[in-house]
């Protein structure tokens, strides 16, 4: 109230002559009344319409006009033989002028007004319409109240009504009105937030459109926070927005408003009362703030989300957390070197193992998603359970390379051990696809994390096409290789040196299994750590003895005491994984000394700081480069140790709904994330997943107060 009022101050101090006394030429909008038909009948329903036509630029307001401005007016001279309605409010559209929220008209508006004729009216009368509009007629830098005298003359007639020139337009500004289907509709309080769910048949049918957009028009001013971002999640039955309640007060009374989905719009009265079953689950991601589509979401299309993704899997390739991955894929092309058909063989099935893992990671984050969960690219790796298992398969694979025991040696005699049976060529090549897969799923990079993204926001089949195109990039460099005969015929041949190589390439295997059992130390504590470690040990100790085990079958002589000592030892790895997990899910992780939290965003902005968010992750092994490379040197800390500028960690090492919802905000389903916040910026400026020193000190410089790019 206090920026309208000021407005309305400013406004009348620039304007001190009404817009009537203007020369033509300065009126930015012309006003005046339309009727749909030539005649009206006595006693029927007629149509006309308040049409305002403004300049480029320029815009009036709806009902509610946001944080500034005011709604159009209309004063009626008094009319014989006729009962004039209300304006009949056109859904608006979303104006963001600096960090306030205007809901605007713009172009060629039409208001529809219904009109009741009164039945005592007789052919031949003629029904004269005089009024008098006050409109706020602004662009983004100035505001200018009109006053126009508009009038209409509609002959009464009994004859079938025909339209006029502005008929057909009339007709579909009424057919276009918000509806006003059979809703349920409550509202109340969710922590410090507003819980708005909203149930009926009319918004299933219209949440069923393809990444529908969804917003929340109150009516009344003061209720929401007009450019605060709408959280939303939708369900078998209807949909439930988050608001954030604005500065007036919040009675315990019905909010009323506009609820839009995508094309449709609806007329919502909800009362005070408890969240509609059915009315969540699947988190959407948020509508832009902006109508013109600057806001959380960017704006990919289906085909650019997939070359995104296909690009960002061939760029995946070259991500920290896909390097110790590379050694399996070099044994396998130089295991390969002589046998191109082999090789192109193990190529398609690495692929197939790539595509496969893809998939059933996207399907699984599709379905928790339209469960309701926020989880994200990289999900499993929050299970502490994932985890640990994944730590010790990595290990297996290092003894193995070591040449501590062989998958498959002596296999017709000892192909009861059916479990560490050696699964050679094909099916190799497709469980490396698969571990390349898990091993690279807590990474995103350039164009991944937009195609990524946005691709939980589709429908389940374009989304899955989106993750396939990932999937697809990822796969075929190793593919290219393996159908490259130049390639495979430079590399040497087999021999000696192959053995050498194995036992080179354990090494990255042994530092990945250190990093897992690391980021389950993070995520479980030390307890949970120490059985895992316990586990790891039997594990070790179990197959070192069986490939003592292949070596005595090989020479003919007896080993079952061996295989018994090797199962024995599996069988403690298992049990003591499990007592691992139990532990890790009973721990609770110490929160970091800077943790973020949209209240804490909030606080430092009016505080006039510039804030930056790291959204990071134990796991994921870029975020741990960019914080041991860029926001390591030493003009960087400077910068965030500097008392204008707060840093907060969004931890999302174990799985936080908030931290997700969060991120989907911001068109983002994994991490690193780093977002940078001005002191007005109602939306942060997103920073790319690499980080440089001087990408990091220029945004933090723009977002300072004064700076051009801050005023944006």
């Amino acid at each position: 109230m206090i920026r309208l009022w000021l407005l309305i101050l400013l406004v009348f101090g620039l304007a001190a002559e009404p817009s009537r006394a203007q020369p033509a030429g300065e009126l930015r909008m012309r006003a005046d009344l339309v009727a749909q038909t030539r005649t009206v009948a006595p006693g029927g329903l007629a149509w006309i319409a308040l049409r305002q036509r403004l300049e480029p630029g320029w815009h009036t307001y709806w009902l509610n006009p946001g944080d500034a401005g005011g709604p159009t007016e209309i004063s009626w001279a008094p009319v014989p033989g006729a009962e004039i309605g209300p304006i009949q409010w056109p859904r608006p559209r979303r104006l963001l002028v600096q960090a306030y929220m205007n809901h605007v008209y713009e172009g060629e508006v039409l208001l529809p007004i219904p009109v009741q004729v009164s039945p005592d009216l007789r052919p031949g009368d003629v029904l004269r319409l005089r009024a008098t509009t006050t409109a706020f007629v602004c662009s983004d830098t100035l505001c200018v109240p009109q006053t126009d005298e508009v009038s209409l003359d509609i002959p009464v007639s009994d004859e079938t009504p025909r339209l006029t020139s502005h008929g057909a337009a009339v007709g579909a500004a009424i057919e276009a009105l918000p509806t006003s289907p059979a809703l349920q509709a409550t509202h109340g309080a969710q922590g410090d937030r507003v819980r708005l769910s909203i149930a009926g048949p009319a918004v299933v049918e219209a949440l069923g459109q393809a990444r529908p957009r969804v917003w929340f028009f109150a009516e009344q001013p003061g209720r929401i926070d007009h450019a605060a971002v709408q959280d939303v999640q939708s369900g078998p039955q209807g949909v439930t927005l988050t608001l954030k309640p604005g500065n007036g007060p919040q009675p315990d009374q019905p909010l009323s408003g506009l609820l839009t989905i995508g094309d449709r719009a609806f007329q919502v009265t909800a009362r005070p009362g408890e969240a509609l079953p059915g009315a969540r689950g699947r988190i959407l991601t948020p509508a832009p703030l902006d109508d013109t589509g600057q806001g959380a979401e960017g704006d990919l299309g289906l085909w650019k989300a997939l070359l995104f993704a296909f690009l960002g899997g061939v760029i995946l390739n070259l991500m920290p957390c896909v390097f110790p991955i590379l050694s399996m894929k070099a044994a396998a092309l130089t295991a390969l070197a002589q046998d191109p058909t082999a090789a192109r063989r193990d190529g398609v099935a690495f692929l197939a193992g790539v595509m496969v893992s893809f998939l059933a990671l996207a399907g699984a984050l599709i379905a928790a998603r339209a469960g309701g969960q926020a989880v994200g690219w990289g999900f499993q790796l929050q299970s502490p359970a994932f985890t640990g298992a994944l730590a010790l398969v990595m290990l297996a694979a290092g003894l193995n390379l070591a040449g501590l025991y062989h998958m498959g040696a002596s296999a017709p005699r000892i192909g009861s051990f059916g479990p560490l049976r050696r699964l050679g060529g094909a099916g190799g090549a497709f469980l490396t696809g698969v571990l390349a897969v898990l091993l690279a799923a807590p990474c995103t990079g350039p164009f991944m994390a937009a195609a990524v993204g946005f691709g939980l926001t589709l429908p389940a089949a374009q989304a899955l096409a989106v993750f396939a195109a990932l999937g697809l990039g990822f796969g075929l460099p190793f593919v290219a290789a393996a159908f490259s005969p130049g390639l495979i015929r430079r590399l040497p041949r087999p021999g000696p040196w192959m053995e050498r190589l194995r036992r080179i390439l354990a090494i990255p295997m042994f530092a990945t299994a250190l990093w897992l059992a690391w980021v389950f130390l993070r995520q479980g504590g030390w307890p949970a750590a120490m059985a895992l470690l316990l586990a790891a040990m039997a594990l070790a100790a179990a197959l070192v003895v069986y490939g003592r085990a292949q070596l005595r079958l090989l020479d003919s002589r007896p080993a079952r005491p061996l295989l018994i000592g090797a199962w024995a030892g599996l069988l403690a790895a298992v049990i003591l994984v499990g007592v691992a997990v139990q532990a890790a899910r009973g721990a609770s992780r110490p929160a970091p000394a800077a943790a973020f939290s949209e209240a804490a965003v909030a606080a430092a902005q009016s505080q006039g700081k510039v804030v930056f968010v790291n959204a990071t992750a134990d796991w994921c092994l870029t975020c741990k480069v960019n914080e041991a490379g860029a926001l390591a040197a030493p003009a960087v800390r400077r910068a965030l140790a500097d008392p204008g500028v707060v840093y907060l960690e969004a931890d999302w090492t174990r799985r936080d709904p908030t931290i997700g919802a969060y991120l989907a905000r911001h068109g983002r389903s994994g991490v690193p994330v780093y977002l940078v916040y001005g002191p007005q910026a109602s939306e942060p400026v997103l920073l790319p997943q690499l980080l440089t020193e001087d990408t990091v000190l220029e945004a933090l410089r723009s977002a300072r107060p004064g700076s051009s790019a801050s005023s944006r």
